[in-house]
């Protein structure tokens, strides 16, 4: 493969690729929080309507699909809620995360937490640390442990996005790369399908060993795959 510009690069990243359906099982949330976060939602109490804006700031239409960039920022999400975050806490770190890094996404740069009231990001042009929330006060942090086993960043001086997510961390056989099988999830280090693998497991009667042979590839490596997709549909 060539190598992308930035525009290319961007454009794989935030292409619509996943149904929400997809998405909300890929980053393990329920459906209707997922198309939430992505497009917002309106409700009526005392014959008035109010709306909530997104939380996720996307660009794809029609709004049945999300991208590999909508996905990173998912994650982000999940994790900031578990630390004890709020969804309006949220909501004003990426509109300051807008005017720093001229992004909507979270998965542009590395993010860091320091604590529940606090939410801080490394600026990839100078390095520096600013945290949201504060003003713009810089600081220094540790980066969420989950981020840095799990994704991979193009180099920070040319586009900082995040790449590629590894599932179950890289020590995981586990990738979902945009660039490769058009962002479905698939066996590290051979471009198959996860679900090429389990469709195929199905059709063998549930058994790992002609799934290996088919493939040519580990036994342990088709029942990661196989582990894979059924966490997925579970």
């Amino acid at each position: 493969m060539t190598k992308s510009n930035k525009s290319d690069i961007f454009n794989i990243l935030n292409a619509p690729a996943y149904s929400i359906a997809e998405a909300s099982r890929l980053v393990n949330m329920n459906y209707w929080t997922v198309r939430r976060y992505l497009r917002g939602y309106s409700y009526e109490y005392d014959d008035q309507k109010t709306s909530q804006p997104p939380v996720i700031i996307s660009n794809n239409e029609p709004d049945i699909y999300a991208s590999f960039l909508d996905l990173i920022d998912l994650i982000f999400v999940r994790e900031f809620l578990l630390r004890g975050f709020g969804l309006p806490t949220l909501r004003k770190a990426l509109d300051e995360a807008r005017d720093w890094l001229g992004t909507p996404h979270f998965g542009q740069s590395a993010f860091f937490t320091e604590s529940a009231d606090q939410i801080a990001l490394h600026i990839p042009s100078d390095g520096s640390m600013i945290v949201l929330l504060t003003g713009g006060q810089c600081a220094m942090t540790q980066i969420v442990e989950m981020f840095s086993d799990r994704l991979n960043f193009e180099d920070a001086t040319k586009y900082g996005f995040a790449r590629r997510w590894y599932p179950q961390g890289k020590n995981g056989l586990i990738v979902i790369d945009p660039e490769i099988s058009f962002g479905r999830p698939t066996l590290a280090g051979t471009g198959i399908p996860t679900y090429s693998i389990y469709d195929l497991f199905l059709g063998e009667n549930k058994s790992i060993e002609p799934v290996s042979s088919w493939f040519d590839i580990p036994a342990n490596e088709i029942n990661a795959a196989v582990q894979f997709e059924q966490a997925l549909w579970a």
